[in-house]
């Protein structure tokens, strides 16, 4: 794994490619990675060449998936990005825009943050996220936290933590200053730090779009906990129901109200960021929207963050793209990633396993996809 073809490029019609974007990348994402270029090169009938290598000279265009989220003009004229027709996730102007941070507003309107933060965006999405405040300044953290506690605990959010992993929730001021002391500062002043409402009997949904070639695919759905290999509940998988188009589409389901509102919200807070940040391109779409009960038992619902990457769902969306690149009648499937920790289970019928085995940091984990159709 990781090798490149002799030849890349051999059809003519181009090579999709890996473009690890992290200092550190997981062996069980870097096996999924892998199975997912392989099924998107398929759906754009372009070669697979692995991972990317800047010494290499491919024939015809390139076809990206970065890892993470790409930043910055440079790497996007190496890659030759000038749409989402150019790469499966997302390109942004600056190392914060994502991550949490944006989510939420500053503290006040002069409170420090970092060149080419966008006040509007913040207003733009205000009725669409919790309650919560984006710091900069170990300053802001402490009075933005003291303000929060006043209506019950609050959560603390790194922003470049994933899976849920990393998070605090503190009830008190001793508990805040105790928390906000274990930050790391360098990662604070440069992407942020989200304080944040924290939610009990939370559900999270995902919404989403994607498009891969000529293929537009939107969906709505669950997210489930599990726990891992140290007792910790991370991300455990995600059940979408996808249909082939975009998000009118999607809302013409027989949908719940529940379902209706995390769509309404996704799109509010993706508009709102399409606008707020010249040069984001973005083709794959991801949101986040916790339903559930404040301290006083109040209804609460908001998206928590956006994913302009390859992610958890990702297994799904591409799967479902594809049973709809087979078929051109099809309009609406049920897709599902699953992620195990510890021993295998049986795999439901026409699973496919994703990965299966052990990682050096996580342990034993397996992960599977399946799709089956949904509705008539």
């Amino acid at each position: 794994m990781g090798m490149l073809p002799d030849k890349p490029g051999q059809s003519g019609a181009g090579t999709v490619l890996v473009y690890s974007a992290r200092k550190h990348e997981p062996e069980h994402e870097k096996a999924v990675h892998f199975k997912l270029g392989a099924r998107i090169a398929k759906v754009l009938n372009m070669d697979f060449g692995g991972v990317y290598d800047p010494a290499c000279r491919y024939d015809g265009p390139l076809y990206t998936i970065p890892t993470s989220t790409l930043i910055g003009t440079d790497i996007a004229r190496e890659l030759g990005i000038q749409s989402t027709g150019n790469l499966y996730g997302g390109l942004a102007p600056f190392a914060f825009v994502p991550t949490k941070a944006i989510t939420h507003a500053l503290l006040h309107a002069n409170a420090h943050a970092p060149s080419g933060w966008s006040h509007g965006f913040a207003r733009e999405v205000h009725n669409s996220v919790l309650a919560g405040t984006t710091v900069f300044t170990p300053e802001d953290a402490r009075e933005a936290g003291q303000r929060l506690l006043q209506h019950g605990p609050i959560r603390i959010k790194p922003v470049l933590a994933t899976a849920g992993r990393d998070q605090q929730v503190v009830s008190s001021l001793s508990e805040l200053i105790h928390a906000l002391e274990g930050q790391d500062q360098a990662s604070l002043s440069q992407y942020g730090l989200v304080l944040e409402e924290n939610l009990n009997d939370v559900q999270t949904f995902s919404v989403g779009q994607v498009h891969i070639g000529k293929m537009m695919a939107s969906y709505v759905g669950t997210q489930c906990l599990t726990a891992d290999n140290n007792g910790d509940m991370v991300y455990g998988g995600s059940d979408l129901l996808v249909v082939r188009g975009d998000f009118n589409q999607l809302l013409h389901q027989d949908l719940s109200m529940d379902f209706q509102t995390a769509i309404a919200k996704a799109q509010v807070y993706d508009q709102a960021a399409l606008r707020s940040f010249p040069g984001l391109i973005a083709s794959r779409r991801n949101y986040d929207i916790a339903r559930g009960t404040n301290s006083e038992g109040q209804p609460r619902c908001g998206v928590l963050e956006q994913s302009w990457r390859i992610g958890g769902a990702s297994a799904a969306e591409i799967a479902a793209i594809q049973a709809f690149h087979a078929d051109g009648q099809l309009q609406a499937v049920r897709a599902r990633t699953t992620e195990i920790f510890g021993d295998q289970e049986n795999l439901p019928a026409a699973a496919e396993t994703l990965f299966s085995g052990t990682d050096p940091t996580l342990g034993q984990l397996s992960k599977y996809v399946q799709v089956q159709p949904y509705g008539h």
